[in-house]
């Protein structure tokens, strides 16, 4: 299963991410981030599944690409409450309903060949 949340500008269908942390290894803010937009916590691999580009929004009108590194998560807890809850939804899907909710086609391409366990 894999989990998506809804991106709280467009309510998108996205993966949890966000900025790389001064000081914080990208795995572990990957780690964070699931905590405050999905509310869920477990061990982070410390080797990225893939990349896939991302249009990140910096106003209406202004754009600019990233490249997101996507981990993986063995969730072991999902929280009743963070950060986040009042401003996206969460959902589990199937591999293949989440590969068909987001929009990116590199994301889907990554969803539908990532080694899961």
């Amino acid at each position: 299963m894999i989990l998506l949340v809804t991106s709280r500008d467009t309510k998108r269908w996205v993966l949890p991410k966000g900025n790389l942390m001064v000081g914080i290894a990208p795995h572990r803010a990957a780690a964070r981030e699931a905590e405050e937009e999905a509310g869920v916590r477990g061990t982070i691999a410390r080797k990225p599944l893939g990349r896939f580009p991302y249009r990140k929004w910096r106003s209406a009108k202004r754009f600019e690409m990233a490249k997101v590194d996507v981990f993986a998560l063995k969730v072991g807890k999902e929280l009743s409450s963070w950060k986040e809850q009042g401003q996206r939804e969460r959902r589990w899907f199937t591999r293949d309903d989440a590969a068909t909710m987001v929009d990116e086609p590199e994301l889907t391409a990554l969803i539908r060949s990532a080694k899961l366990s």
